[in-house]
C-alpha cells in the first residue's frame, strides 16, 4: 500500500496514522509543505492520501500562507477521489476534502480542544469500517471548523460541540474532523505552537488548558484508529 501524507505544519504530525503505515510496512511518502516539499504532480502513485490539519483554512491565501496552497491540494485530493484512490482528511484535511468534492466548510458551533467522546450515528454504527466499535469514545480534539456536506456524504458520528465529526464522502474518502492520531508528542507540539490561542479560548466549554491537556492517555483511540484503516484498506485491496 502506497501511503502519502501531506503535512501543513511541524506541529500537526501524523501520530498514530504514520505508525500505522510504519506497523504494517506501507510504503511511506511525505509532502511537509512546512519545509517547502512539493505536493505530488497526480495520483498515479498514491493509493491512500492522508491529508493532515493545520491552522490554515480552506479560505487561507498564499499571500497569507506561503507554504499552503489550497487549490493545488484540493486539485490533488479531486484527482485521488476521481482515480478510485483512498483519501482520509484530518480535521483541515476533512475540510479540504470536503470542499475539493463542491461541499465549502463552516464554522463549528464550538471550538473543541482536549478529549472529549464522539457519538456514531446510525449510518456509523452500520458501517462495516466502524463495526464493533463502542457507539460513543473519546477523541482528540483541536478546531474551530467542522467540513461541509455534499449531497451525498453521510455523517458517521458527531460530539456534542461539533455535528460533524466522521464523514464519508465515498467509499474511501473520509474525512475526520476529530483527531484519533494525537499521542503524548503530538500533543505537546500542539501546546507549544498555540499558547496565546489557548489563552483566548479559556472559558469555552470544549477547551481544555495544557495541564488537562497532558494528562489524556490516547491508547485506546489510537487502537481504534488502526481497526479503521486496517478495515479501509482490507476493502480497497479487495476492490
Amino acid at each position: 500500500m502506497r501511503v502519502h501524507f501531506v503535512v501543513h505544519e511541524a506541529f500537526e504530525a501524523p501520530g498514530a496514522y504514520a505508525r500505522w503505515a510504519l506497523d504494517r510496512q506501507h510504503t511511506v511518502t511525505y509532502s511537509r509543505l512546512h519545509a517547502d516539499e512539493s505536493l505530488p504532480p497526480a495520483a498515479d502513485d498514491i493509493d491512500l492520501l492522508v491529508v493532515m490539519g493545520g491552522p490554515q483554512s480552506p479560505a487561507t491565501t498564499t499571500a497569507e500562507c506561503p507554504h499552503f496552497d489550497a487549490a493545488a491540494e484540493m486539485s490533488l485530493i479531486a484527482s485521488c477521489a476521481a482515480a478510485g484512490k483512498a483519501v482520509v482528511g484530518v480535521c483541515l484535511g476533512a475540510q479540504l476534502l470536503g470542499e475539493a468534492l463542491g461541499a465549502p466548510c463552516l464554522r463549528s458551533p464550538e471550538p473543541e480542544v482536549g478529549s472529549f467522546p464522539v457519538t456514531l450515528a446510525e449510518a456509523g454504527r452500520r458501517h462495516p469500517l466502524f463495526d464493533g466499535f463502542d457507539e460513543s469514545f473519546d477523541s482528540g480534539h483541536w478546531h474551530h471548523d467542522m467540513p461541509g456536506l455534499t449531497a451525498d456524504a453521510t455523517v458517521l458520528a458527531a460530539s456534542e460541540g461539533c455535528p460533524r465529526q466522521i464523514v464519508a464522502y465515498g467509499r474511501f474518502l473520509y474525512g475526520f474532523q476529530c483527531h484519533m492520531e494525537f499521542d503524548r508528542d503530538t500533543v505537546e507540539g500542539l501546546i507549544e505552537s498555540a499558547e496565546e490561542e489557548l489563552t483566548a479560548l479559556a472559558g469555552h466549554r470544549f477547551v481544555r488548558q495544557p495541564e488537562e491537556l497532558r494528562r489524556n492517555d490516547h491508547r485506546a483511540m489510537n487502537e481504534r484508529l488502526e481497526v479503521f484503516l486496517d478495515r479501509l484498506v482490507a476493502a480497497y485491496t479487495a476492490a
